[in-house]
């Protein structure tokens, strides 16, 4: 229903009269449930108050403004370069200098990761935080990614009875220090890797060693699943999180509802698409 310009003059009138009463009210006193209730109903407003002041605007706005130094944005980019660089054996780790990001990938027989071996899709994504926030250069931020790296080769060799180190690669890319988050972020978002722990599959890879009597915890589907880290397994006691065959079960149903990519193509059109719709 159309609305004559004199009758919207009238109502933006009184809409400018009910902010300033409301402005004036003192809130401090509200209850938190009331209090959180009626923001919720004035951003509501306000959110439809904006698309009214847009349409009333001879000028319109883009839509999307491509911002380098937004964190969502720049991890995209990040998350996608590091996809560009080459694959090389996990069991052969140069040390170098630099923090960034990381994906470890899985070209083995082991018969859960069957739909996954092989695949551009990696088993886990990481970072690996600089030395210092402040580092400006690879130097300043230390040998943090290559020690990221090395801690998990040897987490795998523990693993001995069900992994291979033979059979696993990996990619990494240093990055100035602060990027490594929203890049980590947006991998887990694309690959959803059944070994991170924000995927809630076969998590526990990640963790590191100690004694496992100054945490009230279970053991994690990763070590039940691939047992040989000697603090996982020290307490008898020690109950799995979850059974291997529920681990199990977990990946397989995973694996089929987020059928993972295959090529380096296949997740560069998952890139464009997500970059098309964000613009």
């Amino acid at each position: 229903m159309s609305v004559k310009p004199g009758e919207l003059e009238k109502m933006a009138a009184q809409l400018k009269a009910v902010s300033e009463k409301l402005s004036g009210e003192n809130t401090s006193d509200l209850p938190t449930a009331q209090a959180k209730k009626i923001r919720t109903v004035i951003n509501e407003a306000y959110e439809k108050l904006r698309a009214v002041i847009d349409n009333l605007d001879p000028i319109k706005h883009p839509g999307f403004v491509f911002d380098p130094s937004n964190p969502s944005i720049v991890g995209r980019f990040v998350a996608i370069t590091m996809i560009a660089q080459p694959r090389k054996p996990l069991k052969n780790i140069d040390r170098f200098y630099g923090s960034g990001v990381y994906a470890l990938y899985y070209t083995g027989k082991f018969e859960p990761y069957s739909a996954i071996s092989n695949r551009e899709n990696p088993l886990y994504v990481g970072k690996a935080d600089p030395a210092l926030a402040s580092s400006k250069t690879a130097y300043e931020q230390g040998d943090r990614l290559a020690r990221r790296l090395l801690d998990h080769q040897k987490n795998i060799q523990k693993a001995r009875s069900t992994l291979s180190i033979e059979d696993f690669q990996y990619r990494a890319l240093v990055v100035q220090s602060g990027w490594q988050i929203s890049a980590e972020n947006y991998l887990i978002h694309i690959f959803k890797p059944i070994w991170n722990a924000e995927v809630n599959i076969c998590y526990g890879f990640g963790k590191h060693g100690d004694s496992p009597t100054t945490r009230a915890n279970l053991r994690s589907p990763w070590d039940t699943l691939h047992p040989g880290r000697d603090w996982a397994h020290r307490d008898l006691q020690m109950k799995d999180a979850r059974s291997v065959n529920r681990v199990i079960s977990d990946i397989k149903a995973h694996l089929q509802k987020y059928p993972p990519l295959e090529t380096v193509e296949e997740i560069l059109r998952v890139f464009l698409r997500e970059i098309t719709a964000v613009t």
